[in-house]
């Protein structure tokens, strides 16, 4: 599998990063923001949706209810589609939320190109994933089993370092 790596001169949000990548992709791939860490069942996304023959498939995990708004929040319908997505709401609709590990098909790039700043003048994903689910596109959820730490908040560091800690990373 080639990994391709794109560095976002401005940083203007993920529909915008996506985009810097589109000239290289022209079938399904996986997307992993790096500030997440997990040990989880990544392959299981990647499986669904090629069974599944769905434009994405997003690994999701219930959180706090008092923590969802720090993410990108979405809801189901009774077959583990996502039907909605808000990013990091100030009232979250669920405490669903997107974990940062994503498989998507180059529809997402039609979206991304469709999507406006948003009011903290970001061109967001969430966006994009909105605009594939309002044209009818399928986007699987997969629970997470395992675990995941954002270390993008500080606060979030130590449990990472302390789950880390004294675990050897295969070559």
């Amino acid at each position: 599998m080639p990994i391709t790596y794109a560095h976002q001169r401005e940083q203007k949000g993920l529909a915008h990063a996506l985009l810097n990548v589109e000239e290289h992709i022209d079938d399904d791939f996986m997307l992993m923001l790096g500030d997440n860490i997990f040990q989880a069942n990544l392959e299981d996304v990647v499986r669904r949706q090629q069974e599944d023959r769905a434009d994405a498939a997003f690994l999701v995990e219930e959180v706090d209810w008092e923590d969802a708004s720090r993410y990108g929040v979405c809801d189901t319908n009774q077959y583990g589609e996502i039907t909605d997505v808000v990013e990091k709401p100030e009232e979250p609709p669920s405490n669903l939320v997107m974990t940062g590990f994503y498989t998507f098909s180059p529809a997402i790039f039609h979206a991304c190109h469709l999507v406006q700043p948003s009011n903290r003048g970001e061109y967001e994903i969430s966006e994009a994933i909105d605009l594939l689910i309002q044209s009818g596109r399928t986007i699987d959820a997969i629970g997470l089993e395992g675990w995941r730490i954002d270390v993008g908040y500080p606060e979030d560091r130590d449990e990472a370092e302390e789950r880390l800690q004294g675990k050897q990373v295969e070559a």
